[in-house]
């Protein structure tokens, strides 16, 4: 049974497609790509149906991954076939855990940056769009070194499901 990860910002056009996008390379690096299914989505739709932010897309393919993205909105509905549903900042995760139909399905949501042990007690990444290209580049940073722990923790999962 494949693994399901989402990952939620607000629009979708920056820090979720990002991750999107990083994590999906780390589950292929890792010969997951079978076993883990990776998307992204918004809080909200002002944006859906539109690409990535040109500067995601563009922070993205000059760090070696793929920029290819449409932007779409979290619907409650999708958490009964998703296992992750991963926030990018406080305020995603309380949105996601109040459209949460029960308690089971609000446990499966978390803070991305809570999967980075050199996150300390600051687990938002923060939101790039209104600033510069180097906010861009710092959200990347921030996936970056969350991914690893977060593919460790699904990992930890997949073995979980085998035993």
């Amino acid at each position: 049974m494949t693994y399901r990860v989402c990952f939620v910002c607000t629009g979708n056009i920056c820090r979720s497609p990002m991750a999107e996008s990083v994590f999906r390379a780390r589950v292929a690096e890792a010969g997951l790509e079978g076993l883990v299914a990776v998307d992204s989505a918004g809080t909200d739709s002002w944006h859906e149906g539109e690409q990535a932010d040109p500067r995601t897309i563009s922070v993205l393919e000059e760090h070696g991954y793929g920029g290819e993205h449409v932007a779409r909105r979290f619907e409650p509905s999708w958490f009964a076939r998703l296992d992750l549903v991963i926030a990018l900042d406080s305020g995603h995760l309380r949105a996601l855990r109040r459209l949460a139909p029960t308690r089971a399905e609000a446990r499966k949501v978390r803070l991305l940056r809570s999967y980075d042990p050199a996150a300390g007690d600051d687990l938002d990444v923060p939101d790039p769009y209104y600033g510069h290209r180097d906010g861009f580049e710092r959200c990347l940073e921030m996936v970056e070194a969350a991914s690893t722990g977060l593919l460790a923790a699904v990992r930890e999962e997949l073995e979980g499901r085998a035993a």
